[in-house]
């Protein structure tokens, strides 16, 4: 399993985490989403068949692009 912690900046509610929380929650192998308003961090754990690549896009396609 892997685990990534990221910020996405467009973070600015409750329903943004909800979002992104339900969102990558439907993603194939994705194990656990953890969404944080006050830092805007996102942790994300995942085993194949998802990948950051693909945890990514999903991301950018929602509106909530990982800062990098």
């Amino acid at each position: 399993m892997e685990t990534k912690t990221f910020q996405a900046p467009a973070i600015s509610c409750g329903h943004c985490t909800m979002t992104i929380q339900r969102e990558l929650a439907e993603l194939a192998g994705v194990t656990a989403v953890k969404a944080d308003q006050q830092t805007k961090l996102v942790t994300v754990s995942w085993d194949a068949p998802a990948d950051w690549a693909k945890i990514k896009h999903l991301l950018e396609e929602i509106g909530y692009p990982p800062a990098n």
